[in-house]
């Protein structure tokens, strides 16, 4: 079955930047985007024809890690439609994808590759891999009551390139499916502060126009309820919208005036570059050194920063590098020694927003365990 398995593999790996993008944005994590989409593929062999002849074999992203073959749910094995599109959360009650693509001998693989029951094989994968978050995010709310300090989505990390643009030479499909739908941090934190259930059915339904029929499935409830989880879901990330994101060039001149005033010990310019209501968020569950709690207002975020500088020292902001986070501007900065009037600085990834020329939020995530993927 060796050629089978190739078939299968090519066809799925055509399809692995949706995954991801799908798995990114409902879990708000790398690592769990990863493994969703791996198990996705793992499922998927289950199902075909010969699954213990097929193996787990490898796929395009590296070696495929051990898991049950055969465990795909019966209910999922049959999704009627589901979009791969990546329109921005929010787009209203439209049920669109409500008409479906996949009757009967329309859906599927061009070249029959799918195995027998899937009619159309991404939203079957769509729907899957939606299963597969739902019980992360369900997991993730638990161990998210004992986590200490606040919680941000891990960052996804695109380097910039000599002149300033998104490097594009070997990017990684999750970089790009980032850049392509916008899916910023702000966005996601909003997302955070939905149910399980609530962010799976808005995220499947506006973002990816997969109809609420395969959601009801997927969630394990009926129909209504899951057009009533998005609903709910559509509400709230709408009353807290970020706004939409800037120019990289308007990013790029107000984060330089910035750090030249954080660099210069200037704190009334510090002050005067931030928004009054701006917020500093730091995550780092107990593992380095950041804001605990929020803090709020350009004074009191001003003298966090420069106390963060009092702390490790100019090298805070004289080793980190530009680089895009989610899209917006922000710094990667290695862990680098310390010296004797200074602590060393642990590696993190600072995040800039912008607004009207004044930083809006700052988003500093410190802690190792979220930035694994991360190469500094």
């Amino acid at each position: 079955m060796p050629a089978a398995h190739d078939r299968l593999a090519t066809e799925f790996t055509a399809h692995r930047p949706h995954l991801l993008a799908v798995a990114y944005r409902l879990t708000g994590s790398v690592a769990d985007a990863e493994d969703a989409v791996q198990e996705a593929w793992l499922r998927l062999v289950g199902q075909a024809p010969g699954a213990a002849e097929l193996g787990t074999g490898e796929l395009g992203s590296g070696e495929l890690g051990p898991g049950e073959l055969g465990t795909a749910d019966p209910g999922a094995a049959e999704p009627g439609a589901g979009g791969t599109g990546g329109k921005e959360p929010g787009a209203g009650e439209t049920d669109a994808g409500e008409t479906g693509t996949g009757e009967a001998g329309t859906g599927g693989s061009a070249d029959g590759l799918a195995p027998a029951g899937i009619r159309d094989l991404p939203a079957w994968l769509t729907t899957v891999v939606g299963r597969i978050c739902l019980d992360r995010l369900r997991s993730a709310a638990v161990r998210r009551e004992r986590y200490v300090g606040s919680w941000l989505p891990e960052p996804v990390v695109t380097p910039l390139g000599s002149g300033g643009a998104p490097d594009q030479v070997g990017a990684d499909p999750l970089e790009v499916a980032v850049r392509d739908d916008g899916v910023r941090l702000a966005a996601l934190v909003v997302l955070d502060r939905l149910s399980p259930e609530q962010r799976v059915a808005f995220v499947l339904h506006d973002a990816f126009d997969v109809p609420f029929a395969e959601i009801a499935a997927t969630l394990g409830c009926s129909v209504a309820a899951a057009r009533q989880h998005a609903s709910r879901g559509r509400r709230i990330a709408a009353e807290a919208a970020p706004p939409p994101r800037v120019e990289l060039a308007a990013q790029r001149e107000t984060l330089e005036r910035f750090l030249a005033a954080l660099s210069s010990g200037d704190l009334d310019a510090v002050v005067r570059l931030l928004h009054p209501e701006a917020t500093l968020i730091g995550d780092a569950g107990g593992r380095a050194r950041t804001a605990l709690h929020p803090v709020t207002g350009a004074d009191k975020v001003a003298r966090f920063l420069a106390g963060l500088l009092r702390r490790y020292g100019p090298a805070l902001l004289t080793v980190g590098r530009p680089v895009l986070v989610n899209g917006e501007l922000g710094l990667l900065i290695p862990a680098t020694p310390g010296d004797g009037e200074h602590q060393p600085v642990p590696a993190r990834v600072a995040v800039f927003s912008v607004q009207h020329g004044l930083v809006t939020t700052i988003y500093d995530m410190a802690n190792p365990d979220k930035l694994g993927h991360v190469t500094f």
